[in-house]
Formats: structure tokens, C-alpha cells, sequence
């Protein structure tokens, strides 16, 4: 899928991936979001991605983002059920690798993201919530058409204080 300039593909995150979850726990990726994780950590991670793209039932799915035409794997991005302010809403989130960052890849990705959200048509709302001094992650919300609502202290992994920028985008417009 060519979303506005940087073709990527998204393919369901399956058993496979999971050398590609190691790749994308590394520490310079993980530093907003409170650092990698554990072995065990990754491991239910893993099987919490795998069952998310399984479960045609359950809202949402995880992929691994492809870069055409290399074919090679940029990253990983998702959307599943959260809520917000008591409202059941969609969450998103990325990772791209080094090698692939600065070109458009999480813009492209984010925005055929939306698609798949807006195709399930279950919530009105996609929410993110990259940190605020983590400035390519708040570009790519901006670049995708979400809209900024202010700040938001939120915990992740629990423990671990962040300071959000929550962005919203509307799911039927």
C-alpha cells in the first residue's frame, strides 16, 4: 500500500516475528517508553501480538510493517481496545527501526493503520500517546491528520511516570 509517497505493506504479526521484536526492544527505541524489555517481558509480549492478529472477534490487530520494494521489515505498529475517559477507543503505536526512520515509513504506516481501524468500524476514535518530548512520534500523529488534545500523565509500563501528548483522530470523517 503507497500511503502518500513511502510504499509499506502490513502483514498480520505472527510466531514468526518475534526476532523482529527483539529488534525493536532496543534500548535507543525503547528510551520513551521506559526502556526495554526482559526476555519474559518480550515473550508475552509476543503472544499477546500473535493472539491480537489471530482473533478476528477481538478489536484490533499488530503488524509488522514491510518497506517496499525491499521487502525488507521496518518496524511494528498496532491498534487495540482501550478506553478513554470511560469511552471505548482504539489506541495506536510504532516502532521503525533505525535503518528505515527519517523516511516517511511510521507516517505511511500510521495512515494504513487508520484504514484497517476505520474498516473494523467498532469505535469512533484512534487515540496515541508518543511522549512529549519524543518528537518524530508526535510529527507522524501531526503528518497523519490526528488532532492534539493536550497533555496527559499516563504510566508505562506501570511504574513508570510519562508525560503523553494525547492525539485523536476521527475514525468516521
Amino acid at each position: 500500500m503507497d500511503t502518500n509517497g513511502m510504499p509499506v505493506r502490513l502483514e498480520p504479526w505472527s510466531d514468526e516475528d518475534f526476532a523482529l521484536l527483539h529488534a525493536v526492544n532496543a534500548p535507543e527505541l525503547m528510551d520513551h517508553l521506559g526502556g526495554p524489555e526482559s526476555e519474559e517481558q518480550l515473550v508475552a509480549r509476543q503472544r499477546r501480538y500473535v493472539a491480537l492478529s489471530a482473533d478476528p472477534d477481538r478489536p484490533g490487530a499488530m503488524f509488522r510493517i514491510v518497506l517496499l520494494p525491499e521487502e525488507t521489515a521496518a518496524g511494528a505498529i498496532g491498534f487495540w481496545e482501550t478506553s478513554w475517559d470511560g469511552e471505548p477507543v482504539y489506541e495506536t503505536g510504532w516502532t521503525v527501526l533505525p535503518g528505515c526512520q527519517g523516511r516517511g515509513v511510521a507516517t505511511a504506516a500510521t495512515r494504513a493503520v487508520l484504514e484497517r481501524a476505520r474498516a473494523e468500524g467498532r469505535f469512533r476514535h484512534l487515540y496515541a500517546y508518543p511522549s512529549t518530548d519524543n518528537g518524530p512520534s508526535n510529527a507522524v500523529c501531526r503528518k497523519a491528520g490526528f488532532t492534539l488534545l493536550g497533555e496527559r500523565d499516563v504510566e508505562y509500563p506501570p511504574g513508570n511516570p510519562i508525560r503523553c501528548n494525547a492525539w485523536r483522530i476521527d475514525l468516521t470523517a
